[in-house]
């Protein structure tokens, strides 16, 4: 018989200072205040699951602002929504590798701009203008960005398994 893993204690003083201090490194690259605060409220949790009315009380917001944020969130692909067993309510969830799923939906709306832009080469004159040589260069980006994703997502799916290999099993 084995014994059994002793629980990590949480401070949870220090959890909340973490939330905002990351939350403040997503606002400053780009993502909205509160979208930054609850994404990083729910990596931070044991469960990478919150209900609304729990994400409200966690970050002392109001259910509108968190409403709006979780949409953000959900329609970016960083967290989804799923609903608790015997009951009404949503609860919202982060994966454990929530960054890979963001980032391969990003690939999807690239893939949709590289279009947009392929389209607007001709429409701009062709390579004979600023504007089309500029298309192009973009185009010609997002192609290279592309094959390079997908040689990363085998790189990943290994290091990953490599990384959680000795990891503990969740309790």
């Amino acid at each position: 018989m084995t014994a059994a893993r002793p629980r990590a204690t949480r401070d949870d003083r220090a959890v909340s200072a973490y939330v905002e201090r990351f939350g403040d490194t997503l606002t400053d690259a780009g993502m909205p205040r509160l979208a930054s605060r609850v994404f990083a409220q729910l990596l931070a949790d044991d469960d990478g699951r919150m209900t609304a009315a729990e994400l409200t009380e966690a970050l002392d917001v109001s259910p509108a602002a968190v409403s709006g944020a979780v949409r953000y969130l959900t329609q970016t692909y960083l967290i989804g929504k799923e609903r608790e067993r015997g009951s009404r309510r949503d609860v919202y969830v982060v994966q454990a590798d929530a960054w890979h799923g963001a980032m391969l939906s990003r690939d999807r709306v690239l893939a949709q701009i590289e279009t947009s832009l392929r389209a607007g080469v001709p429409a701009v004159g062709g390579l004979e203008t600023a504007a089309g040589r500029r298309l192009q260069l973009s185009v010609a980006f997002l192609e290279f960005l592309g094959e390079r994703l997908g040689a990363l997502e085998g790189e990943w799916g290994e290091r990953k398994a490599e990384l959680t290999r000795a990891w503990p099993a969740d309790a």
